[in-house]
């Protein structure tokens, strides 16, 4: 099924695609402000996450090896620097997991992984549209992802999602955020992935406007 929308030249499964994630996002806010509480929204985290996913693999799409590759090893990175983090401190500093971002392997999230390899494509394809050159583009991508990280770090530990010693997030979890960014983003754009625009930054301005809600107590 390949109906178009004359106007925009966007699929109907693309608009479908960002009518659901947008549902998703709008209808957990108006909840949790409705309802004055997160314990029920928020432990829905990696099923909305999964849900993301697969409607990106349905209208990036991720289909060819290279797409295929790419993600997974975006998602192998992200799960290897996450449990290196959490049961050693070597990278990102001294943090741990809680229990609303589901099934764990080591202490980490399996949905960490995938969050990781999402915004790598997501963002890396808002870069491409919107600079030329290979390096403006990874330092784009890199500073997205950065962005993003900024805002959840602010609300992670409310959400039980991780939790740093003191309660704040290090510098070096930033420079380290930045520096496996930086090795995503180069991947992505040296393997010239190309994918799904509208998809990916209506999926990253939803994400940001809602953590951005709860970063500014604006509920």
């Amino acid at each position: 099924m390949n109906i178009k929308n004359n106007h925009r030249g966007i699929s109907f499964r693309v608009i479908l695609a960002i009518f659901l994630v947008w549902l998703f996002h709008v209808s957990a806010v108006a909840g949790i402000v409705i309802t004055g509480e997160t314990t029920w929204f928020i432990p829905k985290t990696p099923l909305n996450l999964v849900a993301c996913f697969l409607l990106l693999v349905w209208v990036y799409p991720i289909s060819k090896p290279k797409e295929i590759l790419a993600f997974f090893s975006f998602f192998l990175a992200g799960m290897t620097a996450e449990i290196i983090g959490v049961q050693t401190g070597i990278l990102f500093g001294d943090y741990s997991y809680g229990d609303n971002l589901g099934w764990k392997v080591l202490g980490v999230p399996v949905t960490i992984g995938i969050n990781w390899a999402l915004l790598t494509f997501i963002t890396g394809t808002m870069a491409s549209r919107w600079l030329p050159g290979l390096w403006s583009r990874i330092i784009a991508g890199v500073g997205l992802m950065l962005l993003l990280d900024l805002l959840l770090e602010g609300v992670a530990p409310g959400f039980d999602f991780w939790e740093f010693q003191g309660g704040v997030a290090p510098l070096y979890n930033y420079i380290c955020w930045g520096i496996l960014a930086l090795f995503m983003q180069f991947s992505f754009h040296y393997l010239k992935i190309k994918g799904n625009y509208a998809y990916s930054w209506n999926l990253y301005l939803v994400q940001f406007l809602f953590f951005m809600v709860f970063y500014l107590g604006l509920y």
